[in-house]
């Protein structure tokens, strides 16, 4: 199982480094443009899933910021919040790898941000909701992506096992 979360960890950071990369040449105007995504434009969607990603490891590790809105713009611009992005992507990875299948089994407790409901489950599925939330909104990035004319990526797990993360294949 860890190494199924581990996985996960890398192929989050490739896919990540794509749709930002894809994103690299989107004028400020198109990056705010709302393209009918959940939280709007491209930049918000992507300010989004770094917010989610920073209250998840918050809950997980007890460190670090914990936005106060699921919908905070954290930065404004596209670099920054590619540099953030890299930091954080490299955050889990270094998070995931130090867990153990006994922390995997055990339960987390935590407190649901938008109706400060309190929530206890083992953290293996917890962690399966974290990898998909990321792998739902970058979807919704990368149909923004090609709605405002960019070439389709190819984002799939298969793709990335077959290319970049032989090790988990």
């Amino acid at each position: 199982m860890l190494d199924h979360f581990r996985m996960f960890a890398d192929y989050n950071r490739w896919a990540n480094r794509l749709v930002y990369a894809a994103a690299a040449d989107l004028t400020d105007g198109e990056l705010w443009e709302s393209r009918g995504a959940f939280f709007g434009s491209l930049l918000s969607t992507l300010n989004h899933v770094l917010v989610a990603d920073r209250i998840w490891m918050k809950r997980f590790t007890g460190q670090g910021d914990t936005p106060a809105s699921l919908d905070a713009i954290l930065h404004d611009d596209l670099a920054a919040l590619a540099t953030a992005r890299t930091a954080e992507d490299e955050r889990i990875i270094a998070w995931i790898g130090s867990l153990s299948d006994e922390r995997l089994s055990a339960v987390l407790t935590y407190t649901t941000l938008t109706n400060q409901t309190d929530i206890t489950q083992k953290l293996a599925p917890t962690l399966g909701h974290f990898f998909n939330h990321q792998t739902h909104h970058r979807g919704q990035a990368h149909a923004t992506l090609t709605a405002l004319g960019r070439p389709s990526l190819i984002l799939d797990l298969a793709h990335f096992l077959r290319t970049q993360g032989s090790q988990w294949a």
